[in-house]
């Protein structure tokens, strides 16, 4: 159970970090993700994803140590194009906002939206969505825009039915992240928004927009793959289980998270750097984590089981920088630790 909850962990920050827009050559990459992330809302984090790039390459190659779980995801695809019309191989760039409300301590409410642009047809596309809501929705006008609201249980439900196991779960957690609506609608003939009414209504109203200061984070990463950048005013260790003072007040230093994940070649790289307010906390934070790389290489150092090597090669390759307010940690993954990794979750 543990090495299964490492892997998700592990699998989760390759998976989820992905971003940018599929061209040729990197000033075009960036400029076009800056363009796609100008339509979100105010977010407190940001994702950018190169769609094609990820499901045609960076997926397949990740995935390639679990030929039944990539059959899987591609079965999902081919399925959702017949039964909608809809292929989302079809999308070149996704944007995703994410903003979190403090409930109480250590509990978070978190909204999100999302932004797709390519080459389809948005029109189809929200008709599509309307006839398999089975008229399970209403309408509203937002100026010359309108925008769908849908019962997001419901297209749970509908969708996982016809779905495989681990699809279906997956489903079932991403709109069931939804309270109880989401909503659609159409920016323009190729870009959708969809996600949550309050931040759909707020994209389409245009009332807000992502701060400059987090849009300029992601065009510091030009990864072909995927970019990311995440505010944290209140601390990262609200949203972690720490029982380590020492560490949760370095974790807490961290006021900005910025990064981004390649994949080429024989190997996947991630990039990350943590904004402190002051150099004296980056080099604080550097210390702490020199200090559990240390401990970690320690504990793994000596061991037999496969898992646990790959763990430690994981542990022994990742470094860490420190400059100004900034720390970075850079981790290139061989293929085959990756293969062992995917594996180890049709177990």
């Amino acid at each position: 159970m543990k090495n299964k909850l490492f892997v998700l962990i592990t699998l989760s920050v390759l998976a989820f970090n992905t971003a940018a827009q599929s061209v040729a050559d990197k000033t075009r990459r960036v400029a076009g993700s800056t363009g796609i992330v100008s339509l979100l809302p105010a977010s407190d984090g940001v994702v950018v994803m190169d769609v094609k790039r990820f499901l045609n390459s960076a997926l397949p190659q990740m995935l390639s140590g679990n030929q039944a779980m990539l059959a899987e995801v591609t079965k999902a695809i081919d399925d959702a194009k017949a039964r909608t019309g809809i292929d989302v191989r079809q999308f070149d760039a996704l944007a995703a906002g994410v903003t979190a409300t403090k409930v109480k301590e250590k509990e978070y409410d978190i909204d999100s939206v999302l932004i797709a642009r390519g080459q389809v047809n948005t029109g189809t596309i929200l008709a599509a969505a309307k006839l398999a809501a089975n008229g399970k929705y209403r309408e509203e006008k937002f100026g010359s825009k309108t925008i769908y609201i849908f019962e997001a249980r419901e297209i749970a439900s509908q969708n996982a039915a016809q779905a495989g196991t681990k699809t279906a779960g997956l489903i079932k957690k991403l709109l069931g992240s939804f309270r109880k609506e989401m909503a659609a609608s159409a920016i323009d003939a190729n870009t959708l928004v969809f996600g949550s009414v309050e931040k759909v209504r707020d994209a389409v109203s245009g009332t807000s927009r992502v701060d400059k200061e987090i849009s300029g984070l992601l065009v510091k990463t030009t990864s072909p793959v995927a970019t990311f950048a995440v505010r944290v005013p209140e601390g990262m260790s609200a949203f972690l289980p720490l029982d380590n003072d020492e560490l949760g007040k370095n974790i807490d230093s961290i006021k900005y998270l910025y990064g981004s994940m390649d994949v080429a070649g024989t190997s996947t790289t991630l990039n990350a750097t943590a904004r402190t307010l002051q150099a004296e906390q980056a080099v604080s934070l550097k210390d702490t984590l020199d200090g559990l790389q240390m401990l970690g290489k320690v504990f793994l150092g000596g061991a037999k089981g496969a898992d646990k090597q790959v763990y430690a090669r994981l542990i022994e390759n990742v470094r860490f920088s420190a400059k100004g307010n900034e720390v970075t940690m850079d981790l290139a993954i061989a293929q085959t630790d990756i293969d062992f990794l995917v594996g180890l979750l049709g177990k």
